[in-house]
């Protein structure tokens, strides 16, 4: 960006700031600031993302988007790299233009060396056409949100068409049928021409041991992993449900996982091979290592949250696929639990295609979906307490229970209740402090 285009942001990015400082002061996030910038300033997002030697990464899928691109951040932090991020959640254009200027200067400038950014996959193929991708990640396809993408496969033509937009690399599930053909897209063209493919998945050993599988709603690979086509740049070989191993080149990685479960450790390998693949030969399998040493967990995915004396752990879904494999890394019934799910999830029926076998009783559910929760969890034979609809009643009847064994409360929430059950309780901070 010349000296002249910094002047040139300078009313745009001021009156963006100007009215991010009056959205805090009121108590939340807003996306209105980055509005208010871009229409003053359409060519704003281009110009100041343009300034990343190392180009963006968009991080795509039905779900992880928000830990893998808090893992990633880490990473490549931890091998010395400024990086950029949106908060979780604020993954659509005028969100990442308010995250920007939380960090820009006046003139539009931004000490970074890279952009890491979650997208909204509905609106990725759009927003690259102002932000292109050098690099593009997707994660998963999955059944989610139906009252908006209607089918799977539309999510992941979605997700391919704007994988196609990277310069340089593309990164894709090897596990996932929708997402591992993204190869036969380039079949026709110059394959010289094209970004490169790389796949990060998971060892059959690994999706064996795990009760529901990886939960993609598919039970097949593409033949293309069969014939050893697909080779994984970064493989997730073991797991415990705390740490994982996971081979980059071959090499093994042990990493800390910042939160319980087969999917944070699938996502460990997606932001490892994705990290590998931008670095180089810059890689260290030992900064990896550390930086996940020393990460906590994404804002509201296996957060441990102090509530009185006791603490409160957030174990935040979003769909089915999600809340099974949560459910399958609680290493024994919790003892106490308060279940909730809002309107932000309009449709549940897939709840009743949800193993509920790892609880043995719920004390508490709310939201404006809790009698259909209750009636589910009845269905399963899952002891039930107390149902409350209302979220602010339903904390404090979870307040006023006996302090727990092990100090701690569980709470199985979706994402609206989990943002707002965190402020609830004293946690007004929109994401966690960077």
């Amino acid at each position: 960006m010349s000296k002249s285009n910094g002047f040139q942001y300078f009313v745009p990015v001021l009156a963006g700031k100007v009215v991010r400082a009056a959205a805090k002061i009121r108590g939340g996030g807003s996306a209105f600031p980055g509005y208010v910038t871009t229409s003053l300033a359409p060519n704003f997002l281009r110009d100041v993302t343009g300034q990343f030697r190392y180009g963006i990464v968009y991080v795509l899928g039905s779900n992880g988007k928000s830990t893998t691109t808090h893992m990633l951040t880490e990473v490549l932090r931890g091998h010395g790299l400024r990086v950029f991020t949106n908060p979780s959640g604020a993954n659509l254009p005028q969100g990442i233009a308010s995250s920007i200027l939380a960090e820009s200067t006046v003139f539009g400038r931004l000490d970074a060396d890279i952009g890491v950014l979650e997208v909204d996959e509905a609106f990725a193929l759009e927003f690259a056409r102002t932000v292109p991708p050098s690099t593009v990640l997707i994660l998963n396809t999955q059944v989610d949100q139906l009252y908006r993408f209607y089918e799977t496969e539309r999510v992941a033509d979605m997700m391919l068409d704007t994988a196609q937009q990277a310069s340089k690399h593309i990164v894709t599930n090897r596990e996932d049928p929708y997402l591992s053909k993204i190869a036969r897209r380039f079949a026709d063209g110059d394959a010289t021409s094209g970004p490169d493919i790389s796949y990060f998945g998971a060892s059959d050993a690994v999706i064996a041991g795990s009760p529901h599988g990886l939960f993609n709603a598919t039970d097949y690979r593409d033949a293309g992993i069969e014939a050893g086509q697909h080779v994984a740049l970064a493989e997730l070989t073991d797991t415990d449900r705390a740490g994982a191993t996971i081979a980059v080149r071959g090499e093994p990685v042990d990493v800390v996982l910042p939160a319980k479960g087969l999917h944070y450790a699938i996502d460990a390998a997606a932001a490892l091979a994705t990290a590998a693949i931008i670095l180089g030969d810059d890689f260290s399998a030992g900064s990896a290592a550390a930086a996940f040493a020393a990460m906590k967990p994404a804002y509201g995915r296996g957060e441990l949250l102090a509530f009185g004396n006791e603490m409160v752990e957030f174990v935040m879904f979003k769909n089915a696929a999600s809340l099974q494999l949560n459910l399958d890394a609680l290493p024994e019934p919790p003892e106490q639990v308060l279940f909730a799910i809002d309107e932000g999830t309009p449709d549940i029926s897939w709840i009743y295609d949800i193993d509920f076998s790892a609880l043995d009783h719920v004390d508490v559910i709310t939201g404006a979906k809790a009698w259909q929760i209750a009636l589910c969890l009845e269905l399963n034979g899952v002891r039930i307490g107390t149902v409350e609809p209302d979220l602010k009643t339903a904390i404090d009847l979870m307040r006023a229970m006996p302090r727990p064994a092990s100090g701690m409360k569980t709470w199985i929430v979706n994402y609206e209740i989990m943002m707002l059950a965190r402020k609830q309780i004293g946690f007004l901070e929109l994401e966690n402090q960077r």
